[in-house]
């Protein structure tokens, strides 16, 4: 992914405070005020709450909640973590099974809903920071069995 692949968005049509970026940044603001992370230094560290809520999620069958209705857009991890940090490689490759997140290539994964506040915790409590991308995505190339693995027409 190219350094400013987020400033070019904005000559497709991508506004700055509806895309991708803002949807973070108002995921962290609200982990920040319920107190699940903390601002330390330039990064975050999750706090004493942000590390049970995390363990919650972490157990094997837990989902994320699903709205009524799919949005018609796509919630795309993109994550290039180096061999030195191999085990939070796997470690984050099982936390996305869990959550019900499907493979598209090695390193990225697909979701049809609403995620941010659960990807913020785990980049806090992973500390991989930019490793880590989320997109949201509204045309996606080859859907179709992305589609059929979440039952959705």
């Amino acid at each position: 992914m190219a350094p400013n692949a987020l400033q070019m968005l904005e000559s497709f049509g991508v506004k700055p405070g509806k895309g991708p970026r803002s949807t973070i940044l108002r995921a962290h603001d609200r982990l920040l005020a319920e107190g699940f992370i903390m601002q330390e230094g330039k990064g975050l560290r999750l706090t004493k709450r942000g590390e049970a809520e995390l363990r919650r999620v972490s157990l094997a069958d837990f989902k994320l909640k699903k709205p009524r209705r799919w949005d018609g857009k796509w919630r795309v991890l993109i994550f290039d973590i180096p061999e030195t940090r191999r085990y939070v490689r796997f470690q984050i490759r099982q936390t996305l099974l869990t959550i019900g997140f499907v493979r598209v290539q090695d390193s990225v994964w697909a979701y049809p809903y609403p995620c941010e506040d659960l990807l913020t915790l785990l980049k806090a409590d992973f500390k991989i920071g930019k490793d880590l991308l989320y997109l949201i995505v509204e045309e996606f190339e080859y859907d179709r069995p992305l589609k059929r693995a979440f039952g959705l027409h």
